[in-house]
């Protein structure tokens, strides 16, 4: 059983049963942690992978990441400060990242991708504590509340991986802190991720008390480092979970976070998770994995999975470039004559910031070429289109509508963490599927073991 036939099974299983949005969407309203941040943004039902599909997915995400994490040794000769150079990184996060760095790098990834006729294809990878879509357990629990998607997930085997669990299995793991000593976790957050998240946060901490973690949210500006550990209102603190981002590094004090990042280097602190794990995000690094001239250093099963799932992805500079079928074009030329397959990525920045595509409406040649002369010797990439095939959707009258969904692969500590989703009803112009659009969020369901079972979660 593979995507295609659940959906089609389950689409014709809810127009017999006159199953419509609003049926689903309700069940999920319900949801207090959900509701907090979601805002009754929410797809109208869940995504489905079959067994062989979800493994499949799972073994390519985990070795891109892994192959990621292996670029300064196999490119760099170890020096993570010329591999941080390398992908975009400015003096300040490279200090930051080095401050912080820890060996092995965090396992805990969300890979974000599309469906196309072919398969997944990659967007952006997203690594370390910032990765949202952590809750997506919730979507499955709530869902399956619904009877008919309860009959239907337990007549074909379907379950879900329980990302939260695992994220919280992971901290332990990862910090060396013994599971059921109930660790003080400060949850501090950057200036701009407090505003946002603070309500939502304020939340999840009772959640986390639940699985062992006695967290207690903060701006990281609270947090106050003395001789012997890390200070929280007079509680001393057992581990930061880390909610200040490379990306955000601009907007926070140095006075504030390097502080915390140094006593974690002392051994006087855990910080979950380490700053350096998010140069590996940077989509220069992707064009390391895709450029022709490193396949050698790649292993068959590598290679497979770059192959499989990682669109094209060039650095923008002047010069030959190689193409996937291995003959060679002028980058800028080869840019501008393909501009309707072609899009243009900062390297550091996440969930479609920043990112120009050359189909676009109103985008003149000139217009595309001054954007690429901009781009060219900074950090962005030019990465292959990825054409999305629809997914239909429920509508509030039992009709269908395709949506465009963009896929969350989540793997936690080498192990299959979950699907999360973010999609939107499918209109001309639809390039970038984020919350500053109005994208709705979801999860999936994937098939567990043999039919006939009951709905559970598991990996």
């Amino acid at each position: 059983m593979d995507h295609e036939t659940l959906t089609a099974q389950y689409l014709a299983e809810i127009a017999r049963r006159g199953v419509t949005a609003a049926d689903t969407l309700g069940v999920l309203r319900e949801q207090t942690l959900l509701e907090t941040l979601r805002h009754g943004r929410y797809l109208p039902r869940p995504v489905f992978l079959g067994q062989p599909e979800r493994d499949l997915l799972h073994a390519d995400v985990e070795n891109l990441r892994t192959a990621l994490f292996s670029l300064p040794d196999r490119l760099f000769g170890g020096d993570v400060a010329a591999f941080a150079k390398a992908v975009g990184a400015s003096q300040r996060q490279l200090d930051a990242a080095l401050l912080s760095r820890r060996v092995p790098a965090n396992g805990l990834a969300r890979a974000d991708l599309y469906l196309d006729a072919a398969g997944f294809k990659l967007l952006e990878m997203n690594l370390g504590s910032g990765v949202a879509g952590i809750d997506n357990a919730d979507f499955c629990r709530a869902l399956l509340s619904h009877p008919v998607i309860a009959g239907f997930a337990a007549e074909h085997g379907l379950g879900f991986a329980d990302t939260m669990r695992a994220q919280v299995e992971s901290i332990f793991a990862e910090t060396g802190l013994a599971p059921g000593s109930c660790p003080v976790t400060a949850i501090a957050a950057d200036p701009k991720l407090y505003r946002l998240l603070g309500p939502y946060l304020r939340v999840l901490a009772p959640r986390w008390a639940e699985l062992g973690l006695d967290a207690v949210v903060c701006q990281v500006g609270e947090l106050r480092p003395g001789r012997d550990g890390v200070w929280l209102h007079g509680r001393r603190v057992d581990v930061v979970f880390r909610l200040f981002l490379l990306d955000h590094l601009p907007d926070t004090s140095p006075a504030e976070v390097d502080p915390v990042l140094a006593a974690a280097a002392r051994g006087e602190v855990a910080v979950y998770t380490s700053l350096d794990g998010e140069l590996f995000a940077s989509k220069v690094a992707l064009a390391m994995l895709s450029d022709h001239a490193n396949r050698h250093l790649f292993s068959a099963a590598e290679l497979a999975s770059i192959d499989r799932i990682l669109p094209w992805t060039r650095l923008v500079r002047p010069g030959p470039v190689t193409l996937e079928d291995g003959g060679t074009a002028d980058l800028m030329d080869y840019a501008v004559a393909h501009a309707s397959d072609l899009v243009l990525k900062p390297a550091m920045l996440h969930g479609g910031e920043g990112i120009v595509t050359g189909w676009q409406d109103g985008m003149s040649e000139r217009e595309w070429r001054g954007r690429l002369a901009a781009a060219c010797g900074r950090p962005y990439v030019l990465q292959r289109r990825v054409r999305p095939v629809p997914e239909l959707m429920p509508g509030d009258r039992g009709e269908f509508e395709p949506w465009i969904v963009a896929w969350g692969a989540f793997t936690v500590q080498g192990r299959h963490g979950g699907l999360y989703t973010r999609g939107m009803p499918a209109r001309p112009g639809l390039d970038v599927i984020n919350f500053a659009v109005g994208a709705s969020v979801g999860a999936g369901l994937a098939v567990q073991g043999q039919a006939g079972g009951q709905p559970r979660p598991g990996s």
